[in-house]
């Protein structure tokens, strides 16, 4: 890409650093780096590089550095000849009379050129700051679709987990009906019940390979490299308050190309000003008279006159554009805010989802798995009794899962609005035995 690498590196840190992606987490999630395994930072660095849409702002950038080149360009000399008194009658039959004049003119641009050069510049940086805009677009993305993945990950950890207890439900209801205690019945429903455990575990499954197919292709890759992404979803991180993430938005790269656009935009009214200004036309030169065999000097300008500027309606449009700034400004300020507060509600809700998930709600559910399958191996509980409190449990368990991913979700919505990192992480939550 044509952007610097120090701020492509910049770009993806952004985003790379989010909280559920930490080396602890790999550890958290017991997996091992390998060449199977994929971190986002690496994802992140990967869309960078060789993102296919992100291409085009190459070809753009190149334009843009051809018309600063051209502008650059002084309107070059002019070299003329001209032949007065000949071919006419009397003392000027002939050529005897001819006075021949050879002069260089050139234009005086009264500052147009520089001001040429100032918008080609100005257009190039606006060029610069849109892709950053696009890399920080495609990074958001590529984080985006690495939580999908992660999710997945961690949904499918979680369905391995309910296979196994059904699994074991089967092996306790397999001891009953062998006592005599329980009819065959209920170890049907037990067995139907891991067949649909596994069915769904399958299609866990798909939809993973599908979001690692669609997380690959951020980067133009047609097949994964990779089979696992890193982190932990349920590792949380402590958030500023409002008002502090309120102060960061001016980090907002949006606030960046509103001050490259009007950077532009008071470029292309000075260079409307400016060519508004007539230009003058200097000449200078040597005459010859042939009927003296003389030699003289000559110079001349030219300047044009009338109206003061016929770029009026130029004029008034840069200055409309400009002044148009200031609502756009203050339009963005309003809906990025407006934007952060509802994210930033979201995140709160869901990290008291998960709070409460996780400490009100899994540790007794636990407990009564416990102790429900003590009652059901001395028959004081039916099956459907055991069946209810173990669907309770993983129902919890799925709802930590999908409270993680939201709340990480509107992290990276909010660390996208603010330009910067806002979140911090803490230890990677212990996960409840079942």
């Amino acid at each position: 890409m044509w952007i610097p690498l120090f701020l492509q590196r910049q770009a993806a840190a952004r985003l790379a650093m989010c909280c559920l992606l930490l080396p602890g987490a790999t550890v958290a999630a017991g997996l091992e780096l390998n060449k199977s395994t994929i971190s986002l930072h690496e994802a992140i660095t990967r869309t960078i590089e060789h993102n296919p849409d992100l291409q085009a702002f190459d070809y753009q950038l190149n334009a843009q550095q051809g018309r600063v080149q051209q502008a650059g360009l002084a309107p070059p000399p002019e070299l003329s000849f001209e032949l007065e008194d000949l071919l006419g009658t009397g003392k000027n039959k002939g050529v005897d009379s001819a006075q021949a004049t050879l002069s260089i003119s050139w234009v005086i641009e009264r500052g147009v050129r520089q001001r040429y050069i100032d918008a080609a510049r100005a257009g190039s940086d606006f060029i610069g700051i849109n892709a950053e805009l696009k890399q920080l677009d495609a990074a958001a993305e590529t984080a985006r679709l690495y939580l999908v993945s992660l999710a997945f990950q961690a949904r499918k950890a979680n369905a391995d987990k309910t296979v196994q207890l059904a699994i074991d439900t089967i092996k306790s209801v397999s001891k009953r009906v062998n006592a005599g205690k329980t009819p065959e019945a209920e170890l049907s429903r037990a067995e139907a019940e891991l067949a649909r455990r596994k069915l769904q575990r399958e299609d866990i499954d798909h939809e993973l390979r599908s979001a690692n197919r669609r997380l690959a292709a951020q980067w133009g890759a047609v097949t994964p490299n990779f089979s696992h992404v890193l982190g932990d979803i349920t590792q949380l991180p402590h958030v500023a308050s409002f008002e502090t993430l309120k102060s960061q938005l001016p980090q907002n790269p949006e606030f960046a190309r509103l001050l490259s656009n009007r950077l532009l935009k008071k470029a292309e009214l000075q260079l409307a000003r400016a060519q508004g200004k007539p230009s003058w036309r200097m000449s200078a030169g040597l005459r010859h008279m042939n009927n003296g065999n003389d030699q003289a000097f000559v110079a001349g300008i030219t300047i044009p006159f009338g109206k003061r500027t016929r770029n009026s309606g130029r004029i008034a449009e840069a200055e409309a554009n400009l002044a148009a700034m200031n609502s756009a400004e203050l339009a963005t300020r309003v809906r990025i805010e407006t934007a952060l507060f509802v994210m930033y509600e979201k995140l709160q809700h869901s990290l008291h989802v998960i709070e409460t998930v996780r400490d009100a709600i899994i540790p007794p559910l636990e407990q009564a798995l416990t102790e429900t399958r003590r009652a059901y191996k001395l028959g004081r509980y039916s099956y459907l009794e055991l069946r209810s409190v173990q669907a309770e449990l993983l129902d919890a368990h799925n709802a930590l899962i999908e409270a993680s991913a939201d709340a990480h979700r509107n992290l990276i919505e909010i660390e996208r609005l603010t330009g910067v990192r806002i979140a911090q992480p803490s230890a990677p939550l212990k996960q409840p035995n079942r």
